[in-house]
């Protein structure tokens, strides 16, 4: 009874949207999927919205617009990767504003970058203000996207790339620059950085970048259970990892076969994904935490996780043509494109919530930039896969 109380209490403190957000997913999701040619516009449109109302107005993204708090100040770490999204928008849809606004998000961050090469972790204005491994492998793939763009980009990536190779260790973890703001401890989702080694590689070869890349990826394998499982893989609770840390690391597998391949690295990716196949629920529902044996940890689902790894089993499926992952791939892109809303307030149209339903421990009550950064991604993966499936 008291604990009834107090869940009633904290419920009507909430802000009316945030109250009103949290009846919404009560109540479920519409059965009508409004598809790819709705929902990907208004995803891109929300996140120029957030690189404008960012409150360090500094032409980075907005960490998140929060239903209690409004909008943040830019992401370094996510504003870097927004930049390839934003570029194949501008390419896919013929608006040339959204290359305007990766390449201010591009010259921001080589106005942020530190002497060394490396960038912060956090908000721009969180301190402490230390270079750390994982932002400055993200923010890499967006310098490396503007430099194959524009050309003018070439200096910032190698300063990057090769802090990142200065700073691994010989077994290919990174362990020197962690963020202040995850657990410490060694961390398999960081061949999410060495993806970004793998990019810089291509347009900067014979200076160590894909193999620093690979090590870290071989690393991480090297510790990978039978069933695909990763046991060093989450900011805050390893037993239980978010999806979105299993998609980071994912991803990062798959790109080191992508860059050179490799039947050890394939098997490994197959390997987590069947795993992650697993836990999907018919209806496209992904848990956001997964136990050792791929079991649900929670009961609410980690919308940017699901979303990355949506990708990885399309990515997979163009290698491997197996139908499951593709399938797999699709009936999460639906429920996805369910959660967004495409009317009402601007703040939160086009917008991804971190959790479904908002209240879940996952960026609760926030809609975060990644989230929307990954599921246009997913979709516009998904327009071009199916196409191709079809033709």
């Amino acid at each position: 009874m008291r604990h009834h109380v107090r869940r009633l209490v904290d419920h009507w403190r909430l802000p009316p949207p945030a109250r009103a957000e949290k009846r919404r997913d009560a109540r479920g999701l519409s059965a009508a999927d409004p598809g790819n040619a709705r929902v990907l516009p208004a995803l891109m449109a929300w996140l120029a919205r957030a690189q404008d109302h960012s409150v360090s107005h500094d032409g980075g993204v907005a960490r998140h617009y929060s239903l209690i708090s409004g909008w943040a100040s830019s992401y370094p770490e996510t504003t870097g990767y927004i930049i390839p999204t934003m570029l194949a928008w501008a390419q896919r849809s013929g608006d040339a504003s959204y290359r305007e606004r990766a390449l201010r998000m591009a010259d921001w961050l080589v106005r942020i970058q530190f002497p060394e090469g490396g960038f912060q972790g956090g908000k721009v204005d969180s301190i402490p203000s230390v270079p750390v491994t994982f932002n400055t492998g993200q923010v890499l793939l967006g310098l490396v996207a503007a430099q194959v763009a524009t050309g003018r980009y070439l200096e910032a990536v190698r300063r990057a790339a090769d802090w990142l190779v200065n700073t691994q260790d010989s077994d290919g973890c990174w362990r020197r620059h962690e963020s202040p703001f995850a657990d410490s401890g060694d961390k398999q989702y960081e061949t999410h950085v060495a993806w970004g080694l793998f990019e810089a590689e291509r347009i900067l070869k014979g200076r160590g970048y894909g193999e620093a890349g690979l090590r870290n990826v071989r690393w991480a394998i090297g510790g990978m259970a039978e069933n695909g499982w990763l046991a060093q893989c989450c900011l805050t609770d390893t037993t239980q990892p978010l999806t979105h840390t299993l998609g980071y690391a994912l991803r990062g597998i798959i790109e080191a076969h992508l860059l050179r391949p490799d039947e050890r690295i394939l098997d490994a990716a197959m390997r987590c994904a069947r795993g992650l196949l697993s836990a999907l629920r018919d209806n496209g529902f992904l848990p956001g935490r997964l136990r050792a044996d791929w079991s649900p940890s929670v009961d609410w689902t980690c919308l940017t996780g699901q979303a990355q790894i949506a990708i990885c089993w399309m990515l997979l499926y163009r290698i491997t043509r197996e139908r499951a992952l593709l399938e797999a791939a699709l009936r999460s892109n639906a429920f996805l494109r369910r959660t967004v809303h495409l009317q009402g307030d601007a703040p939160a149209r086009g917008g991804v919530k971190g959790s479904y339903p908002v209240n879940g421990d996952y960026g609760r009550y926030e809609f975060l930039n990644w989230a929307a950064k990954f599921l246009a991604d997913s979709l516009m993966l998904e327009t071009d896969v199916t196409a191709r499936s079809i033709g």
